[in-house]
């Protein structure tokens, strides 16, 4: 449902908002379950477009599913309909959601074959899916894609483990490569693997499954593949994107705002990074609270040059916060450069800033400096357009703290990724209503 919001800004907030469970982590221990024909409990689970689609899809192969509660699903992979997987109908689900390729991995290590059309989801480029299948292929599969109909083929009569070095530590890469490699034959070492959190979690679960996988946290990941694999719980962390977004959110708006059971272990340097702009926040059991602060000053380097704030592969910071530290710059007091290394044509939601009064030079694709208002100057509200999940939400926060109403439309991007986010902005004060 693609509707719109309308938001009255400047308004203080104030209370206690619960971040919700990781989108990025749902994607794949959803397409875990699939590796065990033995139930499998899932906690703590968003209820938010991107995963309930991949819910629906599980669904369709014959995946059995009931949901205990809110966020809380069993899942038994026992008597999977490969029909559906080869049908016209898998054609159009599948190709709606990029989260989707995960389900390779787990359907060619336990079926030998896995299908696919080509993924949907955010527009980035073509070549993130080479890493997958550059992985599949080297443990032994083989890969066919049919141009004129935009499916891809993998078989494999067995997979043996190997040593495979990615060429980039792509999440999802590592993530499909693991789900694997579990149950193949000797063992697979992924080497510039990545070590997200989430994909820390997706490790721990599958080895409270019976799987033989070390070095994780690690870019070395060792795996003895196992003969099978058995039921076991599991609970998702907090999405670090959304505690990210609303540390944001109150130094925007000048709020005092405790954000509950962040799971302060896993942030890595989220925390310092927003200190880094002159934001006061502490630790406070698992919660972070953050104190309601007029100004906010952003530190310069030892040496006294302009602070730059760039995206890395964890535990670097994650490209995905990068939007929201883009829009508190603009209030903070000082300058900085926004350097975003990963992907292309993040930054051009920056003209929208831009016509809301915020003092950005758009180098080039992927730098920005931002110029902060110190608060003087308010945003001014606007209408706009949400290009990404990422972006609107950081387009979300700016007119939240603007002078006066401002729309967003094509509010599906928002929604695709966060779970009720206008009711629990109204929780804690905000003006925000759709329309």
């Amino acid at each position: 449902m693609s509707g719109s919001f309308q938001i009255i800004g400047g308004k203080r907030l104030h209370g206690e908002i619960t971040p919700q469970g990781a989108k990025n982590e749902a994607l794949q221990i959803l397409c875990a379950v699939l590796l065990t024909d033995q139930k499998v409990r899932v906690t703590n689970i968003p209820d938010i477009q991107d995963v309930n689609r991949l819910i629906e899809i599980l669904g369709d192969f014959g995946v059995k599913i009931t949901k205990n509660g809110l966020g809380d699903y069993t899942f038994q992979a026992d008597d999977i309909n490969f029909d559906y997987i080869k049908s016209a109908e898998f054609k159009k689900d599948g190709a709606k959601l990029r989260g989707s390729v995960m389900i390779l991995g787990p359907m060619l290590a336990r079926f030998g074959e896995a299908y696919m059309p080509t993924p949907g989801g955010d527009k980035i480029g073509r070549r993130r899916l080479d890493t997958h299948f550059q992985g599949f292929v080297e443990l032994g599969a083989d890969f066919h894609y049919d141009e004129n109909d935009s499916f891809y083929t993998l078989k494999a009569k067995e997979l043996t483990g190997k040593f495979i070095l990615l060429e980039e530590a792509s999440v999802t890469g590592t993530a499909n490569i693991v789900m694997a490699a579990v149950l193949a034959k000797g063992r697979t070492q992924i080497y510039n693997a990545a070590c997200e959190p989430y994909l820390q979690q997706l490790c721990k679960m599958l080895n409270r499954m019976g799987a033989k996988i070390s070095g994780i946290g690690s870019n070395l990941l060792t795996i003895d593949g196992v003969e099978k694999l058995g039921s076991t719980d599991h609970r998702m962390l907090p999405d670090m994107v959304e505690i990210g977004s609303w540390i944001g959110l109150a130094a925007m708006t000048k709020s005092e705002i405790t954000i509950k059971d962040v799971n302060w272990n896993e942030l890595g340097i989220i925390p310092n990074t927003f200190r880094k702009l002159g934001i006061q926040l502490e630790q406070r059991g698992d919660d972070i609270y953050i104190p309601a602060q007029a100004n906010y000053r952003i530190q310069k380097f030892i040496d006294g040059s302009i602070l730059t704030v760039s995206d890395a592969p964890w535990p670097g910071f994650t490209p995905d916060l990068l939007s929201i530290i883009l829009v508190v710059a603009t209030q903070a007091k000082g300058t900085v450069l926004i350097h975003q290394k990963m992907f292309e044509s993040r930054l051009f939601f920056t003209d929208k800033l831009i016509d809301m009064g915020a003092q950005i030079i758009l180098c080039d694709p992927h730098r920005a400096t931002v110029v902060g208002l110190n608060q003087e100057t308010p945003l001014r509200g606007t209408t706009m357009v949400s290009p990404d999940i990422r972006a609107g939400n950081a387009l979300l926060i700016a007119a939240l703290s603007a002078e006066g109403k401002s729309i967003i439309h094509n509010i599906e991007q928002i929604d695709r990724g966060y779970e009720n986010i206008d009711g629990r902005l109204r929780a804690i004060g905000a003006d925000i209503e759709r329309i």
